[in-house]
């Protein structure tokens, strides 16, 4: 069929095209009108995606685990588990025209999740490009309803994603719980051994009960040689005591009684009774009571100062003595001591190596109690990670049916059908329309045609009018042209 073929159809059946699209529009337009009103309602939620993580602090690959992990989110919202939170939060179940129609069908299954596949089937998600953001649009009869719905789909997602995280951080504190138990049961174990050393050897620290007990050395050692200073004076003196006695010297001019105050005092004292007794003598007799007297103090005081030269003399043998015992004593105290630093310095590695053990095993707890306090703010969490940037509000509107789009619509497919028609009308009562049709019908040359002359008539009619205001005459109309064909 040529172009022009086509156009002499449509010319001739243009009235069928019409029909058959004024017929499209009236039907769409009348079921555009019976058709119940729906209404959607959309609210747009955003997905805070962590790019880093918790707990390595590692920057995490974003375009590569964006996609994945809004494509599990879009599935999250579209679950069952989602739609019957909402049933169950709504009390849809529970309206009694719904329990009656469940009732009356074959009531196979139960109702909440029949409703809850009712409720995904009227649910659209459409994740935004490139973004974390989401919206969740529900289509309903009723426009309040539509909003409540996808108000509360949104909230039951939002919760189901907090329960998501929360579930296994539960289960993660009863495991981390344990470890920490048995984290801190080895510590306990560590540090007794530990402890158990320290009583046992009587050290804090290895190294510093070793510069304590170098100190005590020290000191030991320094006391050591005083006394051993003192001991040998003090043997001097004897020694010294010994040749007076030898001699029968007096012991008056020891250090010691030369040094004494009391003796010193006491010769002094000695001195005016011996004047006094001299005075006595020469004047009165020696029954006189003064010259008694002076004679008893001279006497007493002879007697104490030779009991204190005795006792300064009896004092060099104790201070030797003492000084031999304390040298005796600060000698045994330096060799136990000795023997002391060697016993450290044999039990430092050993020390050593329970100090490591009880840091590594604090090391150990301290990462599970670590780990047992954060995954512990997890599971405490009333929080996710997906907030509601704008609300479903109530449609003003209906969504479906748009009646100017439907009608436009109807128009494309009124024009449509109505050639769809007219090819079919044409194929089953073919006729001829111009020369292709004849010389298809034929199927012969055409030598000669005759063209419609109605359009030339109506033109010689329209100059006629035109030239009968001048007085001219007219010339005669040409007769049909003849024509031949190929």
């Amino acid at each position: 069929m040529t172009p022009r073929q086509f156009v002499l159809i449509l010319k001739a059946r243009y009235k069928v095209i019409l029909a058959t699209l004024l017929v499209t529009v009236v039907a769409a337009a009348v079921v555009s009108f019976s058709l119940p009103p729906r209404y959607k309602a959309s609210t747009t939620l955003v997905v805070d995606f962590k790019t880093v993580d918790p707990i390595t602090g590692m920057a995490l690959p974003v375009q590569t685990l964006l996609k994945s992990y809004m494509a599990t989110e879009l599935d999250i919202i579209q679950s069952h588990t989602v739609a019957l939170k909402v049933v169950k939060s709504l009390r849809l179940a529970e309206n009694p025209d719904t329990l009656k129609a469940f009732a009356e069908n074959d009531g196979k299954g139960t109702l909440e999740n029949k409703l809850a596949q009712e409720l995904l089937g009227k649910l659209e998600v459409t994740p935004s490009k490139d973004s974390r953001m989401i919206e969740l649009a529900f289509t309903d009869s009723d426009p309040e309803n539509s909003a409540r719905i996808a108000n509360e789909f949104s909230a039951a997602y939002i919760q189901t994603n907090l329960d998501m995280k929360i579930a296994p951080a539960k289960e993660s504190v009863l495991w981390f719980d344990e470890q920490l138990r048995q984290s801190r049961q080895h510590v306990d174990e560590a540090q007794a051994r530990l402890t158990k050393y320290q009583t046992e050897k009587g050290i804090t620290s290895s190294d510093q009960k070793l510069d304590v007990e170098l100190a005590k050395l020290g000191e030991i050692s320094t006391q050591l040689v005083q006394m051993r200073a003192q001991a040998y004076d003090h043997a001097s003196r004897q020694k010294q005591l010994e040749e007076f006695r030898k001699n029968s010297r007096d012991f008056d001019s020891l250090p010691e009684v030369l040094s004494s105050p009391v003796i010193q005092e006491l010769k002094s004292r000695l001195s005016v009774a011996e004047s006094k007794l001299s005075q006595a003598s020469n004047t009165l007799g020696a029954n006189h009571p003064e010259y008694i007297r002076a004679q008893s103090d001279v006497s007493s005081l002879r007697k104490r100062l030779s009991d204190e030269i005795n006792n300064a003399a009896s004092v060099i043998n104790n201070n030797l003595r003492v000084t031999q015992s304390r040298e005796r004593e600060l000698a045994e105290a330096a060799a136990a001591q000795k023997s002391r630093l060697l016993e450290l310095n044999r039990h430092r590695d050993e020390f050593g190596l329970l100090v490591k053990e009880v840091e590594s095993a604090q090391k150990a707890h301290e990462s599970v109690s670590q780990r047992y306090s954060q995954t512990n703010l997890e599971s405490r969490m009333d929080r996710g990670n997906v907030v509601v940037l704008a609300p479903a509000l109530v449609p003003t509107s209906p969504s479906f049916p748009r009646i100017p789009l439907i009608l436009a619509a109807a128009v494309v497919a009124g024009g449509l059908l109505g050639l769809l028609f007219v090819l079919a009308v044409e194929l089953l009562d073919r006729r001829v329309r111009g020369l292709d049709d004849l010389i298809d019908a034929v199927g012969r040359q055409i030598l000669v045609f005759i063209e419609d002359t109605g359009a030339i008539v109506k033109d010689i009619e329209r100059k006629k009018k035109k030239f009968t205001k001048r007085p001219r005459t007219l010339t005669p109309v040409q007769e049909p042209t003849l024509r031949g064909g190929a």
